[in-house]
């Protein structure tokens, strides 16, 4: 059964990978404008902020917690960046841009040290942190916009600026890939957290200390989440209190297309990679089409439910392997 289930899981980032190069052609069928370079290229750019999103989020969710607030804690972080060099034009880039990203370090620390020191449920935390968050947005800014001609040109400019033909934004989440793929495969700490999501109460037994490994992985979503911030604003030059409104469903919604399993313990990078590109997909086609944007909604939300119940049934034969696994490895322990 063992060699069974892990052909399933082997199989399902290939199927998904078909599923997106089917849809791009059959889009590209009807609307052969789809195909074109400038249209493959705009794609594979409008992907970039939610496939870096979707990868911290799966370390997340393998630790069976969710992070609500990433798209709170990018508008935050995104405007601090925007008011920071639209008044002081003279600071160097990478002074801005370390700002966003540690302003996103510690509003995903405070997720972190109350659900991983004080044991809160993470959807309660993280619900009531995406509410402060994104008033706190509002507070900062006195509810006015910051545009285009009050920030400095290289500011606005370096998201889409490029590097060997292609645009930083892509180059950024290539390395965001790699990265997040050394943490989960290569890694004590990418280790600890799915033996966490499988089995939390075996994870303290066995010397992992759960507490400091859930306050670090918030908190690298965080950062996650402050990186795109700065992005996100410089890409479409704008920072104002409703950037990324409701994305972080988004977000989830790529993790759990992709096969990052709800329930804790299961979830690849390439998963996450692919259920991003496949809403990214979605997205970009159905404007193409013509088609409207609540059936755009309707679409994402059943391809949600068809994941959702391909996850439960694999995550149910899952746990009756895993669980006497860790009961062994108790028992070792006793002893």
């Amino acid at each position: 059964m063992s060699m069974s289930m892990n052909s399933i899981l082997k199989q399902r980032e290939p199927l998904l990978a078909l599923m997106v190069v089917a849809l791009v052609l059959l889009v590209g069928a009807r609307a052969p404008v789809f195909l074109s370079g400038a249209s493959i290229a705009n794609l594979v750019t409008d992907s970039t902020l939610l496939l870096m999103l979707a990868l911290a989020q799966m370390l997340v969710i393998v630790t069976r917690g969710v992070d609500l607030s990433v798209a709170s804690n990018l508008a935050l972080s995104g405007m601090v960046a925007a008011m920071l060099a639209s008044r002081n034009p003279e600071l160097p880039l990478v002074l801005v841009v370390l700002t966003a990203v540690v302003v996103g370090l510690l509003l995903g620390l405070v997720n972190g040290w109350l659900i991983g020191y004080l044991q809160l449920p993470p959807i309660v935390i993280t619900l009531g942190s995406m509410s402060v968050y994104r008033g706190l947005v509002f507070v900062l800014s006195g509810g006015t916009w910051v545009s285009a001609h009050q920030m400095p040109h290289d500011f606005v400019a370096f998201p889409l600026e490029r590097l060997l033909g292609l645009p930083h934004l892509v180059w950024i989440a290539a390395a965001a890939t790699v990265a997040m793929l050394l943490i989960a495969r290569h890694t004590r700490f990418g280790r600890d957290l799915y033996a966490i999501g499988n089995a939390p109460h075996c994870a303290g037994y066995i010397g992992i200390p759960t507490a400091k490994r859930l306050l670090w992985t918030y908190g690298l979503s965080g950062m996650v989440a402050g990186l795109c911030g700065y992005l996100w604003v410089a890409r479409y030059a704008v920072a104002y209190t409703e950037v990324a409104y409701g994305f972080e469903f988004t977000v989830i919604a790529a993790c759990v297309i992709g096969g990052v399993s709800i329930a804790g313990g299961v979830g690849t990078v390439s998963g996450a990679l692919l259920g991003a590109l496949f809403l990214t997909v979605i997205g970009n086609a159905l404007p193409v089409l013509q088609v409207s944007p609540f059936w755009q909604s309707a679409l994402t939300g059943l391809v949600i439910l068809a994941a959702v119940l391909i996850n439960a049934r694999g995550g149910a034969k899952r746990s009756r392997q895993i669980l006497p696994l860790h009961k062994d490895e108790l028992q070792l322990q006793s002893h």
